[in-house]
């Protein structure tokens, strides 16, 4: 299978701070990843490694593009909700075609193709009719959509997603999903979130971050495995479709 990241043995954090120590990663074409880990973990912090936001302390970051090392891939990347600015006055149609900055010559408008693909994205988001709103003016879920329309328009070749769930709209919450499916059979996906639950109920692989990462291929895990990743006693309960996380009791 192609590879679209490799991390080997990085460590990274800030300053004198080890967040990070000696991990090693494969993300694969076509992967749906979900990466778990309790808070402080260093979840954010690889994705800032991913995304060039952040530069190790040591070790490589690598990608690739079919047999091809190259310098970078195109990721489309959906941030927490609360890294959103909601009085920043812009619509929603204009929230979406920013995903295309990097693809507009400057001094130029875009294309016939690009439009379309901008109003497809509108289209596939369930936005019909909101195109001119402002942000201000929607809903949690609304602009959930919204941003998730910007992280794809660009057809990336891998999306990657900052706990979601934190501000999914419940009306929305199972189409989103089947949405994250529908994504998956174009772009990589990842899948950052503190909802164990939610995550087995849907990626191909985990890894485990908890200062070091461990990986499991398949989510078939047991709560064995992540009672020891965690370090820190973890059950699943079942409710409904979607089994969920809840830590069992400490030793004092």
């Amino acid at each position: 299978m192609d590879k679209l990241i490799e991390l080997e043995n990085v460590t990274a954090g800030y300053g004198n701070k080890i967040v990070l120590k000696k991990i090693s990663l494969t993300v694969f074409k076509d992967d749906f990843l979900g990466i778990i880990g309790p808070n402080g973990g260093g979840k954010t912090t690889l994705l800032k490694v991913i995304l060039d936001l952040i530069t190790p302390l040591s070790g490589s970051v690598h990608f690739y593009d079919g047999d091809n090392a190259v310098s970078s891939i195109k990721i489309g990347y959906l941030p927490q909700l609360n890294n959103i600015d909601k009085k920043f006055p812009i619509s929603v149609k204009d929230v979406i075609v920013s995903g295309l900055a990097s693809e507009k010559p400057t001094f130029r408008s875009f294309t016939n193709e690009q439009d379309q693909r901008v109003e497809k994205v509108i289209k596939q988001m369930g936005l019909d009719g909101l195109s001119r709103r402002p942000i201000g003016e929607l809903s949690g879920g609304q602009l959930q959509r919204v941003l998730l329309g910007r992280s794809i328009v660009s057809r990336p070749q891998i999306l990657i997603l900052d706990e979601p769930n934190s501000y999914v709209d419940k009306l929305f919450e199972s189409h989103f999903y089947r949405l994250l499916e529908e994504i998956n059979k174009e772009s990589a996906i990842i899948l950052v979130s503190h909802d164990i639950g939610t995550v087995l109920s849907m990626v191909k692989n985990i890894a485990c971050v908890n200062e070091t990462l461990h990986y499991h291929s398949g989510s078939n895990v047991s709560t064995e495995w992540l009672d020891e990743k965690y370090a820190c006693p973890i059950e699943l309960i079942g409710h409904g479709n979607l089994p969920h996380r809840v830590l069992k009791k400490h030793d004092s």
